[in-house]
């Protein structure tokens, strides 16, 4: 089978096009045929072993979101069959609860191998039905970024008709945002630094946007639009450069559900306003098994469609990443297999 992967070392110059034998899956597992595949900014560090030692040793195959069909089953599986069409989960070890270590120790495309190959085989609870009305491009897009979308605001968030969320940007786990408080019945304030995109979530059901190019202390404009004592759940995708101006949109109370760190990894913040105003900062990395399976639910009752930017061919795997790394992209970029 054809796959992309990184081997020998640890860069980008060695993620290659390459073969192995094809996998056969084992007792309790499936094999899974894969139609199309999904990127996340998680992807952009993985070649330069972004993660640590907690990596698979190389060869690593990429990427951790897909979709595909159940092509062979091995001995004991009855919850899935072949012909089903399914969605690899992100985290493997993950079924339901709180996180802990354990939960959080096996990932698609990084401490086990990803997505990015002509089959996957992976135990029966580590796959998941695909929305029926979702192409195969779109269903590719659920495990990672409207997974991380959905526990941020519903699973731990837990907001509410009338409640004021604000999402940075318009990149995938953004825009799952938006369209998720949009069900929930929230009202939804978008950032970004391109008009083009604002207007894009408007016609989403964007409530209000703000150009932070144009309005540096965009921050200050959220609590005036969301009035009263301001925002009461922010999705932080920026990290460095934004979770200041998060700390002035914020209500007494409210919640920053952090979930990257676009901009670096060092708190550059008045720490104080988390303190005295009582903000609960939430770290996210994508969710569980359950999560899957209610998103999944409430997708298919609402019809929901993913927003796919632009599909890459397998061998367009590095153009892909190049897109991504542009910033260019609205909603997410996929890859067919």
């Amino acid at each position: 089978m054809k796959v992309f992967q990184v081997e020998g070392q640890w860069t980008h110059d060695n993620l290659l096009l390459s073969s192995r034998p094809d996998p056969q899956p084992g007792p309790g597992e499936v094999r899974v045929a894969m139609r199309a595949a999904a990127l996340n900014y998680r992807d952009l560090l993985v070649p330069k072993r972004g993660y640590g030692s907690r990596m698979q040793a190389l060869p690593l195959i990429m990427l951790s979101d897909g979709a595909g069909i159940v092509d062979a089953v091995g001995s004991g599986v009855s919850t899935v069959a072949p012909g089903d069409r399914v969605c690899p989960l992100f985290f493997q070890s993950w079924a339901g609860g709180p996180a802990n270590a354990e939960r959080l120790g096996r990932s698609l495309g990084c401490e086990m191998d990803g997505t990015m190959a002509d089959y996957l085989v992976l135990p029966a609870s580590g796959v998941a039905a695909a929305p029926a009305h979702l192409d195969d491009l779109q269903a590719a897009t659920l495990p990672t970024a409207a997974v991380t979308a959905w526990r941020a605001l519903i699973s731990e968030g837990r907001i509410a008709p009338g409640d004021k969320v604000l999402v940075q940007g318009t990149g995938g786990v953004s825009l799952f945002a938006l369209q998720f408080a949009k069900l929930a019945g929230a009202e939804v304030i978008v950032t970004s630094s391109s008009n083009d995109k604002l207007a894009r979530a408007r016609a989403l059901g964007a409530d209000a946007t703000i150009n932070y190019r144009t309005q540096p202390e965009w921050g200050r404009r959220a609590r005036e639009i969301a009035g009263a004592e301001g925002v009461d759940h922010i999705v932080e995708v920026g990290g460095e450069n934004t979770l200041g101006q998060s700390l002035r949109a914020i209500r007494p109370g409210g919640t920053i559900s952090m979930i990257g760190v676009l901009s670096g990894g060092r708190m550059d913040a008045s720490l104080g306003l988390v303190v005295t105003r009582h903000v609960r900062l939430q770290g996210i990395t994508v969710g569980s098994r359950d999560d899957f399976l209610a998103m999944s639910a409430a997708i298919t009752r609402h019809r929901l469609q993913p927003v796919v930017d632009r599909v890459f061919s397998f061998a367009e795997l590095h153009a892909a990443l190049d897109y991504l790394s542009s910033g260019q992209h609205f909603g997410k970029i996929c890859v067919g297999i």
